[in-house]
């Protein structure tokens, strides 16, 4: 685990080289780069003033985006020691594992629900460790697209489907799941489904209730999955790193 100098200097670098990537997209900083790049270089007044409103442009930006990048670096951390653990383990481990620990839930709803909310339960369990098996085969076998694309979705769909299905007939759960569920929708219509009357429509058709919110976050495990991969994308586009674990 790195210190905290050793994690200041890494973001100092990082942003250095953001920085100086983002003036290389207008300005050559070397005299032995490519000619249309040296044509680009500051000389005159207006070209310095260009540089530096370039580079302030860039400085905004990258100071927008790469908290993003920091938590997409915290992301591949975490996948990636996730990732040794699975691969030491192997796939029945992984899938025993993940089938006990659900296998736990269901046992607590067998005499705490009622029947309807045992099968739901269940069922959810079921798909849940089944998403984990799939994920583990996607990640060894599929490469860095279908893990962008299939893994991370299904470990999403692996870790918020139980516990929000038990959510629906435990009170403690409820309590807590279910309101931030629904401030989440809310969210999510009055910000991202806001184009025309969709977020209207949606409100009127639909009532988040019930299963409804099984189904609200089946639909996000996708975005949020995909979303996770895009972070680790972004961190390995400004901090690339090869199988040793060394920047290059």
């Amino acid at each position: 685990m790195p210190t905290d100098s050793e994690l200041v200097a890494a973001v100092k670098a990082d942003l250095v080289w953001l920085l100086t990537a983002w003036r290389e997209l207008l300005f050559s900083t070397t005299s032995d780069s490519h000619p249309v790049r040296n044509r680009r270089r500051p000389q005159s007044t207006t070209d310095r003033l260009a540089f530096w409103l370039w580079s302030a442009l860039g400085a905004v930006l990258i100071a927008v985006t790469y908290p993003f990048a920091v938590a997409g670096f915290w992301v591949r951390y975490v996948t990636r020691r996730l990732n040794q653990i699975a691969t030491g383990l192997g796939f029945i481990a992984i899938v025993a594992v993940v089938a006990v620990a659900w296998g736990a839930l269901t046992a607590l709803a067998w005499g705490g629900f009622p029947a309807a909310g045992f099968k739901a339960v269940l069922t959810a369990s079921v798909v849940a460790t089944v998403s984990a098996g799939l994920a583990w085969i996607t990640a060894r076998t599929g490469g860095r697209r279908l893990t962008l694309v299939a893994t991370s979705p299904l470990v999403v769909a692996a870790v918020f489907l139980p516990p929000v299905t038990a959510a629906l007939f435990s009170p403690t759960l409820g309590e807590v799941i279910l309101p931030t569920s629904t401030s989440l929708a809310e969210w999510i219509l009055d910000n991202v489904l806001f184009v025309g009357d969709l977020s209207t429509v949606i409100r009127q058709q639909f009532e988040l209730s019930g299963v409804a919110f099984v189904a609200m976050w089946s639909g996000l495990a996708v975005p949020i999955g995909w979303g996770l991969s895009l972070l680790v994308v972004f961190a390995n586009a400004v901090r690339p790193r090869d199988d040793g674990g060394s920047r290059r």
